[in-house]
């Protein structure tokens, strides 16, 4: 007998296309064409109307000021091309392909860059979702959402923004437990009698917390030095080890396979993303799952 189940949650990239620059072709999902200059994705359908490009206000059409919260959601980041979530056309397409999901059995969404996506477009097409499958799930079962929210205090966009969607990643966890574990600025162990809100984190229900994530592990992201990843194989399994324990917030923990990485004159060089071959495995502790 099965007595527990192993729930996914889908990663979904709902922002933004591929890149602006990335040509034409038939190089898109199962071999369906596009052309990324001028905005044409058939297969879906997109058009040109479908993207922010007439309301994006900077010269380039990528974000130019990340203290500009308008730009932040209305341009492009990093040159990929941005979806317009306040078409209704466009929220449409975009829960037809969570609900296909749903269908199939996915339990929820981590939602990628929910920083650059308008909340309340992101609340209109959490309405547009079905309820979970009733072969796996009781019933009136609500997706679970967790939204991508870099917010490491004093952002142009602010975490609490998203609250009402659902759960919010709090990346400002694995910074701060890092620095406590390497004993950086006077921290100790005994401080984290007092872990959570009060030490400026957000409401325990409405965090998704985590030691590490696929991009501050290699250096990008938020976090900085301070992350603990499996290169500090101790402090690491330590964070994971108090993270499970302690009952702030909903926690996720992952598995990473080593990747290529160079050392000069006793500096780490990380290979780019581009160029490195790397997996991943999260790995989502909500709850104790029962079958």
């Amino acid at each position: 007998m099965c007595l527990h189940q192993v729930h996914i949650y889908v990663d979904a990239v709902i922002n933004h296309m591929c890149s602006s620059g990335a040509g034409s072709g038939y190089r898109g999902t199962c071999g369906s064409y596009f052309n990324a200059g001028i905005r044409d994705f058939p297969a879906v359908p997109y058009s040109n109307f479908d993207f922010n490009d007439r309301i994006c206000k900077t010269p380039s059409g990528d974000i130019e000021n990340y203290s500009d919260p308008v730009q932040v959601r209305n341009c492009r980041l990093v040159g990929l091309v941005d979806l317009t979530q306040r078409r209704d056309g466009v929220r449409s397409k975009i829960a037809d392909y969570m609900n296909h999901l749903l269908d199939i059995g996915v339990a929820g969404f981590r939602i990628d860059a929910s920083k650059h996506i308008w909340p309340q477009d992101i609340n209109a097409i959490i309405g547009k979702l079905n309820n979970l499958n009733t072969r796996w799930f009781s019933q009136g079962s609500r997706p679970f959402i967790y939204q991508e929210v870099i917010d490491m205090g004093g952002e142009a966009v602010r975490n609490y923004e998203y609250f009402r969607n659902g759960r919010v990643t709090e990346f400002r966890y694995g910074a701060q437990l890092g620095n406590v574990l390497r004993k950086w600025n006077g921290e100790k162990m005994a401080n984290l009698k007092s872990w959570g809100e009060n030490w400026n984190l957000m409401p325990s229900e409405k965090a998704m917390v985590f030691v590490d994530n696929h991009d501050n592990q290699r250096g990008h992201g938020s976090g900085g030095a301070s992350i603990l990843t499996f290169w500090n194989p101790r402090l690491y399994s330590m964070a994971v080890g108090f993270m499970l324990a302690h009952p702030y917030g909903s926690t996720r923990i992952m598995s990473s396979y080593k990747w290529p990485r160079r050392i000069q004159n006793g500096t780490v060089i990380f290979s780019s993303l581009t160029t490195s071959l790397w997996l991943l495995v999260e790995f989502i502790y909500i709850s104790l799952l029962n079958s």
